[in-house]
Formats: C-alpha cells, sequence, structure tokens
C-alpha cells in the first residue's frame, strides 16, 4: 500500500454532520441551549477551512520569521484561550497564562524537533507547526482545567496550597486517562493518521510515544508554572467575604 490517503468528497463528508444534528436536537428537546455548539461548529468549519490555504502557504515557505510568528500567534491565543472559565479575570491573569504555556511548551517543542526527530532546518514547516499546535493546545486545555479548578476551590474556602494540589490533579486527569487508554480504548490521530496513509504501524507507533510524552511533559510543566505564578504573586481577584 502507498502512502496515500483517500480524498473524501464534499458530499460524502456532509454525511458526518447527521450525529452532529443529533447532538444538536437532544440540546433542543432538553430545554438546553444549544446555540454554543452551533456556533462552534461553524467556527470549527470556517478556521479549518481557512487553515488550509493558510498551511498551503506555510509549508511553502522557507522564512524562520514568517514560521516565528506563526508560533508566537498560537501561543498568544491558547494563553488567552485557557482562562475563558475566568471571565472578567482573564486580563490579570494573561501574562501568567502566556509565560506559562511558553515555558511549558517551547523546551518540550524544541527537544521533539530539534533532538529526537532532529528536523532540519529547525523552523521546517511540515514538522514544526502541527507539532507546536498539538502542544500548545493540549497546555492550553490543562491550564484553563487548572485555572477553573484553582478558582473554584478558592471560592469554597479552601487554602491556596490545598486549591493548587487539586486543581493540578484535575488537569493532569484527562492526560493520565490517555496514557492509560492509548493502544488499548484509542489509537490517538497521529497514529491512525499515518497509519491511513500507508506508514508501518511500527513506525507510526514511535512517533505516539512521542506525542503522548511530549504533550504529557509540556502540559504538566506548563499546569505546574501557571498555578505556582498565580499562587505566588496573587494575581486572581480576591475571594469573596463569607
Amino acid at each position: 500500500m502507498g502512502p496515500s490517503v483517500e480524498s473524501i468528497p464534499l458530499a460524502r463528508l456532509l454525511l458526518i454532520f447527521i450525529p452532529v444534528l443529533v447532538v444538536v436536537l437532544i440540546q433542543w428537546r432538553w430545554s438546553l441551549s444549544a446555540g454554543a455548539t452551533i456556533y462552534g461548529v461553524i467556527r470549527m468549519l470556517s478556521q479549518l477551512l481557512v487553515i488550509g490555504y493558510v498551511l498551503v502557504f506555510l509549508f511553502r515557505s522557507d522564512s524562520p520569521v514568517v514560521i516565528s510568528a506563526v508560533l508566537l500567534i498560537m501561543v498568544t491565543v491558547a494563553s488567552w484561550i485557557a482562562l475563558r472559565p475566568l471571565g472578567n479575570q482573564r486580563p490579570g491573569l494573561y501574562w501568567v497564562s502566556v509565560a506559562a504555556i511558553t515555558v511549558g511548551g517551547f523546551p518540550v517543542l524544541i527537544l521533539a524537533t530539534g533532538v529526537v526527530i532532529n528536523i532540519s532546518p529547525w523552523y521546517e514547516p511540515r514538522y514544526l507547526i502541527p507539532l507546536a499546535g498539538m502542544i500548545f493546545a493540549n497546555t492550553m486545555n490543562s491550564v484553563s482545567i487548572a485555572a477553573e479548578r484553582y478558582h473554584a476551590e478558592l471560592n469554597t474556602g479552601h487554602e491556596s496550597g490545598e486549591a493548587r494540589q487539586h486543581a493540578f490533579q484535575a488537569a493532569m486527569n484527562p492526560l493520565v486517562n490517555s496514557l492509560l487508554a492509548v493502544g488499548l480504548v484509542s489509537l490517538p490521530g497521529m497514529m491512525t493518521g499515518q497509519i491511513l496513509s500507508g506508514i508501518s504501524p511500527l513506525i507510526a507507533a514511535r512517533y505516539q510515544i512521542l506525542v503522548m510524552c511530549m504533550l504529557f511533559g509540556a502540559s504538566g510543566i506548563g499546569t505546574a508554572c501557571f498555578l505556582y505564578w498565580t499562587q505566588r504573586f496573587a494575581l486572581l481577584l480576591p475571594r469573596p467575604a463569607d
């Protein structure tokens, strides 16, 4: 089998929206707001269609400045989205989020691309951008869970040290579950994509090991940094009086 993937015709691609529509109908039937779901689906479609054209351009780019700018945009956007559960506290914590995702993500990205895969040049976009996207997105999600849980623990009267422990554990639980489930319950996206494209499952497994360790490490480090700096500099709003 050659290293290729069958192109999906648009008419057949539309069929996969049937289960999405079922979920929207369930939300409507149960008197739940489906607005966020519909908005999310529309945004997903528009973003993926746009990024397809952008990636074609970036993959043809031979400029480290352009690739570095893309990484910077990824971090700044991820840092803002990570704080979405905190509402009006986002501005005060934004730079903590930026620093945490940067410290957690970039060293792991450099280790993965520059040492483990050993890409050349270092800014090779076909490797750097997808792996950076995985790292920053997963770190963003972990920081978001931790921020929400830390704030909730403080508001229920827990001390900051105990709140930090609970928040870190909550953020790491999905990552630990993914480590336990991979290969038994799920074949993650990168491994599945490589197998579908004709790559040997043994080679795909090595890349997936790289990805799992990469995401676990970056997310854990970034989350720990966020919680430590948030606690140390007391950037969260004061707890409401009892």
